[in-house]
């Protein structure tokens, strides 16, 4: 365990990556960096001989459930040594648990690249099918007024009616 209790905080420096000790003994909360989602962030835990990885995604979404977890539970069978849960608030985590003996420079990195890839790539369609109707009247909101769209650009064939969602 004391291995990788230095090895963690090393790679974290290596790859050039923000971080903060967590709030638990042996825990990391890393910051990734993305472009759908402008940041994830990441806990790495050491507990009981294992890895824990857990990173928030996105809220408990407003509207069309069934459709949203169903996407979530198929992106699953992609996901190597991770995988997409709820919490209590039906917030959506992306989480993971690997032995301590699996764990060495090269698996840290990839899993963060993984933990960024499964919180940031799919974010957009996760909005669009969560929050479709918030966002719709957010976008009407703002071009009635002729406010900025700026951070509901990526979004615009969706809510202005020229794409289908």
């Amino acid at each position: 365990m004391s291995a990788a209790h230095e090895l963690i905080p090393a790679v974290l420096d290596d790859l050039e990556l923000t971080w903060e000790p967590g709030v638990h003994a042996q825990e990391w909360v890393v910051t990734l960096p993305g472009e759908k989602k402008l940041k994830t962030v990441v806990s790495l835990q050491i507990s009981g001989g294992a890895l824990l990885t857990r990173a928030f995604v996105i809220r408990n979404p407003d509207e069309n459930h069934a459709a949203f977890y169903r996407y979530l539970l198929r992106r699953n069978l992609r996901l190597p040594a991770l995988a997409y849960a709820i919490d209590g608030s039906g917030d959506v985590y992306v989480t993971g648990r690997v032995p301590l003996a699996a764990v060495d420079a090269a698996y840290l990195d990839q899993l963060l690249g993984v933990v960024l890839e499964a919180a940031d790539a799919p974010f957009n369609e996760l909005l669009v099918l969560g929050f479709l109707t918030a966002m719709q009247k957010e976008w009407d909101w703002r071009v009635a007024r002729g406010e900025s769209l700026r951070n509901l650009e990526a979004f615009r064939g969706v809510l202005d009616g020229t794409r289908h969602p």
